[in-house]
């Protein structure tokens, strides 16, 4: 399993991903934070992304993902990362330690953690 940060979501929805991504995402079941859901929505409030929320094809592949919740434990968690950021970017590297599952993001900064397992891209 792998837990996808937004923007790697966003990419994937939209067919954007490399090469790389594509060949570890296809080989694997997707997860993401449940802040990634909020993410989405509030970058398509503040039209950031052209993504139809209301689309059914893309409920359907929202809904098939795994989605990890906010858990006391993914809050302390966050606030113990040896590399800092985005609240919410946090929030997703946290679960990726919680839960152990390699985190798929393109943000440097987060691929500089000496803690959270990021995946091979």
């Amino acid at each position: 399993m792998l837990n996808l940060d937004t923007h790697v979501l966003l990419h994937a929805l939209g067919g954007r991903l490399t090469a790389r991504e594509r060949t570890l995402l296809a080989g694997d079941v997707w997860s993401v934070s449940a802040i990634v859901h909020w993410e989405i929505c509030k970058l398509r409030q503040l039209g950031r992304i052209e993504l139809d929320l209301d689309d059914g094809a893309v409920i359907r592949v929202l809904s098939r993902i795994h989605t990890w919740p906010l858990s006391w434990e993914v809050c302390r968690e966050s606030c113990r990362l040896d590399v800092g950021g985005d609240p919410a970017d946090e929030l997703i590297a946290a679960t990726s330690i919680v839960h152990g599952v390699p985190l798929v993001t393109r943000d440097r900064q987060l691929r500089r953690s000496r803690r959270i397992p990021i995946a091979g891209i």
